[in-house]
């Protein structure tokens, strides 16, 4: 019975050390990525108007770290660079050594 309990600790030990490896780890942050110390505040309440053509969608603005300060890049109307293509918006992630953008992308 002791054995077992044994057993089954070191295989939940196993498990529970093991599980970052199945689960993947985060890619790095782009090449030459700028860190900032602190969170980007809330994205602002942007006005989209009306597309100038059936094949553009809109790419919401964002805060980019710039001279220490977070400041706001407006949102714009981009065409579609083939038929069917989505846009994959930019995202903000944090890790050790603090906050980075990742820009988004065309899929």
């Amino acid at each position: 019975m002791a054995t077992e309990k044994t057993c089954f600790k070191s295989f939940l030990m196993a498990a529970v050390l093991a599980l970052p490896l199945l689960v993947g780890c985060p890619p790095p942050p782009p090449y030459g990525a700028e860190y900032a110390s602190f969170a980007p505040p809330a994205a602002e309440v942007e006005v989209v108007g009306v597309a100038p053509g059936p094949d553009h969608v809109w790419i919401s603005g964002h805060h980019v770290w710039q001279g220490g300060r977070y400041v706001w890049v407006g949102g714009r109307w981009a065409a579609r660079p083939r038929h069917g293509a989505r846009w994959v918006p930019g995202h903000w992630r944090h890790n050790r050594r603090g906050w980075f953008w990742i820009e988004g992308r065309w899929r």
